[in-house]
């Protein structure tokens, strides 16, 4: 006779989304957060959104919520290691599958789960292949605008605050304040980095692919 579960899984889903992709400072970062289906209501109340439709000090006061709360995986890839997976990969959809299918990995050791959601950012076989065994009897939902899932909304709250929280750290470190974006104001600290540290520099700190490159560097 098949005995009932003394504690069956927990129902929901894993959500997972990405950071620092349209940033020419700072690392890449890819965060993954299991949400059980009536945890859905505690996350609308806490207001949990979008991270782009967020303020930053509000990103990072959610972020620390969420982490106490859920479980959850960050993988950032900072600029030198992204810059040699981008020159050995020519690809930046797959590297983003790489980080979701390693957060996905990292939660699934934690709590069993069959179904991840990820934003729609290249071919779902490029996730699938990167996912191990135990990602491999998930079923992997892409979409877009999937922000509007509360788990995806959550990882891309714990992504956004990781990716703020390490370009701070990399300003300190270069002695310079490094913006968001790839705005002029990128360009101007680019232009600023290479002039007090050299050419070398931005490979240490920045995503090198982007055309901003070229434009500081016609201007050295």
């Amino acid at each position: 006779m098949h005995q009932p579960e003394l504690f069956p899984p927990p129902r929901g889903h894993i959500g997972t989304d990405e950071s620092g992709k349209g940033d020419y400072f700072g690392p890449l970062v890819i965060a993954g957060v299991f949400v059980e289906d009536e945890q859905q209501g505690v996350l609308r109340e806490l207001g949990v959104k979008d991270s782009k439709s967020l303020s930053d000090n509000r990103v990072r006061a959610l972020a620390e919520a969420l982490k106490q709360g859920y479980t959850h995986s960050l993988v950032a890839i900072g600029p030198e290691k992204y810059n040699e997976l981008y020159e050995k990969l020519k690809n930046l959809n797959r590297i983003l599958a790489w980080g979701h299918a390693r957060v996905i990995e990292n939660i699934l050791a934690e709590v069993p789960s069959r179904q991840a959601i990820t934003d729609q950012f290249g071919d779902r076989l490029y996730v699938v292949s990167a996912l191990m065994k135990k990602g491999r009897t998930i079923e992997l939902i892409q979409r877009p605008k999937a922000e509007e899932d509360l788990a995806v909304a959550a990882a891309s709250i714990l992504a956004r605050a990781e990716f703020l929280k390490r370009l701070h750290f990399l300003s300190k470190d270069w002695g310079l304040d490094l913006p968001k974006g790839s705005s002029p104001q990128a360009e101007e600290a680019g232009l600023t980095l290479v002039k007090l540290h050299g050419v070398e520099a931005l490979s240490k700190a920045a995503k090198t692919h982007f055309k901003l490159t070229d434009r500081i560097l016609k201007l050295v």
